[in-house]
C-alpha cells in the first residue's frame, strides 16, 4: 500500500482544498491529512474560523481522505513520515523546496495551487461584502 501525507489548516474548505486532496490521493492508496491544531495555529499567529475538531470532522467526511491527524509543531513531519510509513509527502507549490529535507525519507511532491481561489481570498471577499 502506497501512503501519502499532506499538511494544512483546511479552514473555510473550498474547491482548491478538494483539488489538492484529490490529486494527493491519486498519488497513492491511503491519504493522511495532518491539520494544524488550534494551539499550533495560535503559535503561527493564524486564526481559523473552525475549531480543530470541526475541521477534522469536515475532512473525515471527504472521500479522498482516509485519516486525519493533528499537526502540533513544524518539527513533527519526519516523525510522522516514519510513524505512518509514508511513501509520498505532498504540499502546494507555494511551499516549493521548503520540505526537500524529507526526500531522505519519502518522495516529495509539490502540486500546483488551484488558480483563482484561496482561503485568504475568501476572507478578503467576505470583508469587502460586509464592509462595502
Amino acid at each position: 500500500m502506497r501512503k501519502v501525507i499532506t499538511y494544512g489548516t483546511f479552514d473555510l474548505l473550498h474547491w482548491g482544498h478538494i483539488n489538492i486532496l484529490k490529486r494527493a490521493k491519486e498519488l497513492g492508496d491511503y491519504l493522511i491529512v495532518a491539520i494544524s491544531s488550534d494551539e499550533f495555529n495560535e503559535l503561527k499567529n493564524k486564526k481559523a474560523y473552525h475549531s480543530f475538531e470541526n475541521r477534522k470532522m469536515i475532512l473525515e467526511s471527504i472521500r479522498y481522505v482516509d485519516e486525519v491527524i493533528a499537526e502540533e509543531n513544524w518539527e513533527q513531519k519526519i516523525e510522522d513520515v516514519k510513524k505512518h510509513d509514508i511513501d509520498v509527502f505532498v504540499m502546494g507549490d507555494d511551499w516549493e523546496g521548503k520540505f526537500d529535507f524529507l526526500k531522505e525519507y519519502c518522495d516529495v511532491v509539490y502540486l500546483p495551487r488551484t488558480v483563482g481561489i484561496s482561503t485568504t481570498k475568501i476572507k478578503k471577499d467576505l470583508l469587502k461584502v460586509n464592509n462595502g
